[in-house]
């Protein structure tokens, strides 16, 4: 990272919230600026909401971690919102992904990946930690979806799912990357995803994929 990286952490358990700071605060380019109990106090932490980005638990007493999410984005949309769960359940992933998050991991994620999701919001991009995608792809099961994609288009979205490269997903279905781009936004619009989160949320909903 070329600079230090300010970052919040939102969790209603101290101990969690303890153990992330010792682990961020001790590697070179993060340190922890700010921590709250839950989403209303938060918003109400002005350290917090300056924040580069933001870990959320979802689960909290008070307000809820999509809808501190909301909010925030509301008065910060440059904040770069981080999932927290316990478990890989699709509510609460279909809610983050509304609110306007853009990593996910699940709490005993590694810290590499902690640190690789970080890297990754902070340069734009997304985030779905390898413990989820390990479980989408090895429950996968498909169910009828004709009226709304075809066979090669699931086949590219469950690729899309499992975490593949648009590379890898041309290599595996022996199709060329202009092809795999073009499902890709065939997809994209038939769902009405925004983006790669939203894609597999839809999937999930749809028992395409389960976690």
């Amino acid at each position: 990272m070329d600079r230090e990286i300010k970052i919040a952490l939102v969790d209603d358990h101290k101990l969690f919230r303890n153990g992330m700071r010792g682990l961020i605060d001790g590697c070179r380019g993060c340190r922890v600026v700010a921590e709250a109990s839950d989403g209303a106090e938060f918003l109400e932490n002005a350290e917090a909401m300056a924040a580069d980005v933001v870990f959320m638990d979802i689960s909290m007493p008070t307000l809820s971690g999509d809808k501190a999410t909301v909010q925030a984005l509301e008065r910060n949309p440059d904040l770069k919102i981080i999932c927290l769960s316990m478990f890989g359940d699709e509510k609460y992933y279909s809610l983050m992904v509304e609110a306007g998050a853009k990593g996910f991991l699940l709490k005993d994620s590694s810290i590499e990946e902690v640190f690789a999701a970080i890297e990754a919001v902070v340069a734009n991009e997304e985030y779905i930690c390898q413990e989820v995608m390990q479980a989408l792809s090895s429950a996968m099961r498909r169910k009828e979806e004709a009226d709304v994609l075809s066979e090669r288009e699931i086949d590219v979205l469950l690729g899309i799912c499992r975490g593949l490269s648009t590379q890898e997903i041309a290599e595996e279905l022996f199709l060329s990357k202009r092809t795999v781009d073009s499902h890709r936004a065939n997809i994209l619009e038939k769902t009405g995803s925004k983006n790669t989160a939203s894609l597999v949320v839809y999937a999930i909903k749809h028992s395409l994929v389960e976690i």
